[in-house]
């Protein structure tokens, strides 16, 4: 039985939008985006890379939905299109946090078992 193409479509676009999240550059622009909007320079030196990379990384975000531009002047400004992205990313730490929780768990379980041998 395959895939409904509307289903199928959800999925590719689902992926797409967690794809332009995928770099730690992307991630400190969304958040500061959620404070205001920003010229490129300003991205620029949060992330500290060249104009050109910052650049594609915002196309790569615009393309998504992410982010959207406007123009004043001489100066383009980016904006968050929503926030709730954010709540993803939330969610992420809280993975993260989980995760570490864990982690610290088992290492507290190998440190008694090495003591007791």
């Amino acid at each position: 039985m395959s895939m409904d193409p509307l289903v199928k479509q959800k999925y590719e676009t689902r992926a797409a939008i967690m794809k332009a999240l995928a770099h730690p550059s992307r991630l400190m622009m969304v958040e500061e985006l959620e404070k205001g909007p920003r010229c490129v320079c300003e991205l620029q030196e949060l992330v500290g890379a060249d104009m050109s990379t910052v650049s594609k990384h915002l196309a790569v975000m615009k393309n998504a939905g992410l982010v959207y531009d406007v123009k004043q002047g001489t100066t383009v400004y980016y904006h968050l299109k929503t926030s709730c992205v954010l709540d993803f990313i939330a969610c992420v730490d809280r993975v993260i946090e989980h995760n570490v929780a864990h982690q610290v768990k088992i290492a507290r379980c190998c440190v008694r078992s090495v003591r007791h041998s």
